[in-house]
């Protein structure tokens, strides 16, 4: 870990983390897109509700996929490199997408668009724990959430403005300009010193190779407790990405009569909220015996919230219902710091990155899921959303009585 850095450098070194946490904000504007651009696509496109949970799955599995594939890039080619060469291929995803004449040229940039973006916030979280003093990281990782955040806010109202305006391919290309002035902006301000990403071993030790990776990544899966945590992570912030990401716009204006932009005012009260819960939760965090507990309690409540959204038929309760959800989102946090508890200290960069990976395909899963969901309902002749309501309140509730029932970590000790 190189030394914290002097007086002098540590404005220049905040302005290179604000380069990289713009294309982190870029990367969570895209994942969360579909939720006001679906009725538009749907329209121009002809898509049914399991070709729609395709689109937006997509991201989450194209991001999860690649999460391994750019963490060791960054260890072989530093930050800079991997960022840039990754994030054009987001950018031409975005313009595919623009232009996109067919469903499938669509699907085309969502892959590209997943797999651009899959190195930006490991890269902003790697860049802070060199840089920065060890006692200031989680003050500098919460900053980073927070910055991510705006990309949230783009994509609730004033997104929804400029699609009920001017179109969603228009929404596209805004994104598309956003994401290349966040391209040359890495470009130009981001230079890490080679000896900072210089890795921290012998001299005669050789760096590892993809094939040692993949392997030391496996050996994850022999340890009993590394199952209910995957089982956990591929469905809390699955559950409610695929509210915020996808169904929340439709729901809203087919269910409850919403304007395109009514509904991103809604997207936008969710995505303001997310700038400051997983710090709440965070400061609240029971510590190790505790959390698990804390862990497994939260995602049954989020699951009977779901419960409530698809039997719920009053707009103003269901607003309500969908606040408390996004209050209630922030527990994911808690996660983060159970995986880290959970292994010994050279196995926990690797089972987070385990854990972000089984985050993301499990987003992709379950939106794929609900779409399909959405698609039989639809086709039996009852209302679609409030069958996807239930089968995500279903597939949380297993997944918390999963991680219940399997082994937690010996490491945790009682605090199982």
């Amino acid at each position: 870990m190189p030394p914290p850095p002097s007086s002098s450098r540590s404005p220049r070194l905040a302005l290179m983390l604000l380069a990289l946490l713009s294309a982190f904000a870029m990367s969570q504007a895209f994942r969360t897109v579909t939720a006001i651009l679906a009725p538009s696509l749907q329209a121009d496109f002809g898509l049914d509700g399991r070709a729609l949970g395709a689109f937006a799955g997509l991201f989450g599995l194209s991001f999860g996929v690649a999460q391994l594939l750019m963490g060791i890039g960054v260890d072989v080619y530093g930050l800079r490199r991997t960022v840039l060469a990754a994030f054009s291929l987001a950018i031409a995803g975005s313009a595919l997408s623009t232009l996109a004449p067919s469903y499938g040229w669509l699907m085309a940039g969502q892959l590209l668009i997943g797999v651009g973006c899959s190195p930006v916030f490991l890269a902003s979280t790697l860049f802070v724990a060199r840089h920065f003093p060890a006692e200031r990281f989680a003050f500098f990782s919460g900053m980073s959430m927070g910055v991510g955040g705006l990309g949230l806010i783009f994509t609730g109202t004033p997104l929804a403005w400029v699609v009920q305006h001017w179109g969603w391919r228009v929404g596209y290309g805004v994104l598309t300009g956003l994401s290349l002035a966040a391209w040359l902006l890495v470009w130009r301000v981001v230079h890490e010193p080679p000896a900072a990403y210089a890795p921290a071993r012998a001299a005669h030790e050789e760096r590892e190779g993809w094939g040692q990776a993949f392997a030391r990544m496996g050996a994850l899966f022999t340890l009993p407790h590394t199952w209910g945590i995957l089982v956990l992570s591929m469905s809390c912030y699955a559950a409610f990405l695929s509210l915020r990401g996808l169904w929340l716009g439709p729901l809203l204006i087919e269910r409850f009569g919403f304007t395109l932009v009514e509904s991103g005012n809604v997207a936008l009260v969710l995505s303001l909220i997310a700038l400051f819960t997983p710090a709440a939760f965070g400061r609240m965090d029971p510590g190790v015996r505790r959390r698990r507990a804390w862990i497994a309690r939260a995602s049954t409540l989020m699951a009977l919230f779901f419960v409530a959204l698809a039997l719920l038929q009053g707009a103003g309760a269901a607003v309500a219902t969908i606040v408390l959800m996004g209050l209630l989102s922030g527990y994911g946090v808690l996660q983060y710091a159970d995986v880290r508890a959970s292994y010994p200290p050279e196995l926990t960069g690797r089972a987070l990155s385990l854990f972000t990976m089984a985050m993301f395909l499990g987003v992709a899963l379950m939106q794929w899921f609900t779409g399909i969901v959405a698609a039989w309902a639809a086709a039996q002749g009852w209302e679609p959303y409030r069958a996807v309501m239930l089968a995500i309140a279903a597939w949380l509730a297993l997944a918390s009585l999963a991680f219940r029932r399997l082994p937690a970590s010996p490491l945790l000790g009682a605090g199982r």
